[in-house]
This record gives C-alpha cells, structure tokens and sequence, in this order.
C-alpha cells in the first residue's frame, strides 16, 4: 500500500515538472526559430513534449546506459528535435489552411477609412506642387509601419480622402517604366530601406485596373499583416533615430519614447525564457558598470 501511495506521489509531481519542462523547451525553440513560427503556446507545448519524448529515447540510444534526462547531449537533442517539429506543424498548418478572400476594391472603398483600412491619392508624387516629394513617400512608410505594429491593415494608394479614385498615372511617371511590377519593385525596395527587409518581405501587394477620367490606370493594395516583432521606421540616411509609428483609430501615430517602451512591452510580452535573459544580461552589465 506504502509502495503503491509512492507511485501515485511520483506521478503526481513528474506530470507538472515534465509539463514545465516541455513548455520551456518550447518557448526556446519558438525563440531560436525567430518569429518564424506562429502557433498558439498550447500547441507549442503539445509537440515539445513529443519532442523532449523523442529527444530522451534518441540521447539514450546515443549516451547509452550512462544518459541522463539532465544530459546536455539529451537536453540538446530535445530542442533540436522540437524546433524540427515545431517548424513542420508550421509548415503543414500554413498549407492546409484555406486562402483569405480578397476583398474587391469597390467593397473596400464603399466601406471607408477605419482602424484597418487608409486611402492615400498616391506614393510618390505631390498632386499639388506636380513633382515627386519624399515626404509624400515617407508618409506610406508610416502607414505601413502603423499597420504591422497594429492588428493589420490595408492600404489602397490611388484613391483619394474621400473615396474617390486618382489612379496610379502620376505616380507612375516618376518609376522608371510606368507598370505595376516596376511599382511594386520600387516599393518593396522603398520599404525594406525604412522599416527593413523582414518587415518588406510580410506585406501583400497587387494591383486592380480602374479607369479614371477616360484612361486606364491602377489602384495600388498594400496588405499588412500584425507583424510578430515591432517595426521601427529609419526616415532618413543621416543617422536618424528609429520611429516607432501605431495605427490608431483612423489614424496613423508616432508614439514617444517611453510610449513606445510600454506599447512594445504590452504588444509583444517577452516569453519566460526571454524575460530570464533580459534579466541576466541587466544584472551583468550593472555588474560590469560597478566594478
């Protein structure tokens, strides 16, 4: 009975620490893949423990009798193979989950600006002064930075406040051949120099033919998804301060500094391992400024 009461008491505290232990793997492999999986913790936790099972049975059959669940070989075996698993639910999720609907642009402009959705008349060129401006340029970069900082968004370019379609013509004498794979070249390089190449590779960028006045021309769709780590735009190439820009509302804004800090923190909250990194590499360098 004495023996049997201490097997249930074994169980009974091996079931939380091996959940532990899989949830920690697993919040590491997830932090040394990088963002490039997107899966929620419970499932993250499931395959880790499938991984921290695989790893054991295989640092056993490489340590031998003399393994150990604390073995470094086992330890790292268990994340190599849970990052491996990881990685392939991911992949298999993203296949087997069904394409979003694209919304027509009419339906889109029908429905108005909003928290989700910017018009913006075009991307290069100053309809008022009839030459290309960079400010009018940077203002994209801001909207596509407030996006990904966000829930996500559309942004239409050639449509006007009000709803009203302009078209891309204008904007098109300024690229070096006026079609849309020239555009979106010019653009995607444009957003990989202000917010960075991992943030340029996430947006989604076709385009819709409309007629304005008569002539046939284009509506420019930028799909910007919630990005998985902030994004901060480089306005300039002299040296300027990173920017980090939120859409708000119907608006896109830049937060201060310690604005940012708390939004950064609250929107993307440093998993444990991470939080326990941070704190050890503040703790050596208070060390460090001591001595």
């Amino acid at each position: 009975m004495v023996y049997g009461q201490e097997s249930v008491f074994a169980i009974a505290i091996a079931l939380p620490v091996w959940l532990l232990v899989a949830y920690l793997i697993g919040q590491l492999a997830r932090w040394l893949l990088r963002g490039r999986v997107r899966l929620p913790t419970s499932t993250t936790t499931v395959i880790a423990v499938l991984g921290v099972s695989g790893g054991l049975l295989i640092g056993g059959l490489i340590r031998g009798a003399a393994s150990q669940p604390w073995d470094v070989v086992v330890i790292l075996t268990a994340v190599g193979l849970t990052m491996v698993l990881l990685a392939l639910a991911a992949a298999v999720a993203a296949r087997l989950q069904p394409p979003r609907p694209v919304e027509a642009i009419e339906e889109l402009i029908r429905r108005g600006e909003s928290d989700r959705l910017e018009f913006k008349s075009s991307a290069r060129w100053n309809l008022h002064t009839k030459q290309r401006d960079e400010r009018i340029e940077l203002v994209i970069a801001k909207a596509v930075c407030g996006f990904l900082n966000a829930a996500g968004g559309t942004l239409l370019i050639g449509v006007n406040d009000d709803g009203e379609l302009v078209g891309l013509a204008n904007d098109f004498t300024v690229v070096k051949s006026p079609d849309p794979d020239r555009y979106e070249l010019w653009l995607r390089d444009f957003l990989a120099t202000t917010l960075g190449q991992t943030a340029a590779v996430q947006v989604v960028i076709d385009f819709t033919p409309v007629t304005v006045a008569g002539a046939d021309t284009f509506v420019c769709r930028v799909i910007c998804p919630t990005s998985p780590r902030p994004v901060y735009l480089r306005p300039g190439k002299g040296g300027a301060q990173p920017e980090l820009w939120v859409r708000i509302g119907n608006s896109t804004r830049q937060l201060k500094v310690d604005e940012a800090v708390d939004y950064v923190m609250h929107r993307w909250p440093l998993g444990v391992g991470r939080t326990l990194s941070a704190q050890l590499r503040a703790a050596a360098r208070g060390t460090g400024a001591t001595e």
